[in-house]
């Protein structure tokens, strides 16, 4: 008895796990309105010349920067995440271009230096992102075009255990999606 218990259960747990789902053949949507088919435009896999995609000459670009020259960093003391006042012209020039078109979206990423443990790097790796948005929405960025995002530890910007070293690591970093 208990043999065939342990089979129907084997079988029944068998067919659970089974998926008529086809992973290889991945639906592509096309928004643009013209068809894409898996195989390409051209039948070979390509879709040279039939995409409508226009090259970009980097050079003669006439539209605005993607993102605005100048820093994009601030820096903490250890253990803090109070922005320091010789940061404040690096938010505001930020705040400025995020502010310009309504659509740009922008990440701050905090980061931690080494010492301390994971999840309170984590943690304070956040509360230096949210300083930073807080900063932002104060100069008038929107709350929907930020985000706020901890790495902790684990995206070093310089490698080495030394103060300067870690100097560098204690920062909070505005990135454009």
């Amino acid at each position: 008895m208990k043999k065939l218990f342990l089979v129907l259960c084997t079988a029944a747990l068998m067919a659970g796990c089974g998926s008529a789902v086809k992973l290889d053949n991945v639906p592509v949507e096309d928004k643009s309105g013209t068809s894409i088919s898996q195989s390409g435009a051209n039948g070979d896999g390509s879709a040279v010349g039939k995409s409508g995609v226009t090259s970009v000459d980097v050079g003669k670009s006439t539209q605005q920067a993607a993102v605005p020259a100048g820093a994009r960093i601030v820096y903490f003391d250890y253990d803090s995440f109070i922005i320091k006042p010789e940061f404040q012209t690096v938010i505001e020039a930020q705040a400025r271009f995020i502010k310009a078109d309504r659509t740009r979206k922008v990440a701050i990423e905090g980061h931690t230096d080494e010492r301390g443990g994971r999840e309170y790097n984590l943690a304070l790796g956040q509360k230096r992102a949210e300083a930073v948005r807080g900063a932002l929405g104060l100069l008038g960025v929107s709350d929907a075009q930020m985000e706020a995002v901890s790495f902790g530890k684990e995206k070093p910007a310089v490698l080495g255990s030394d103060e300067a070293a870690m100097a560098k690591n204690r920062r909070a970093e505005i990135s454009y999606r």
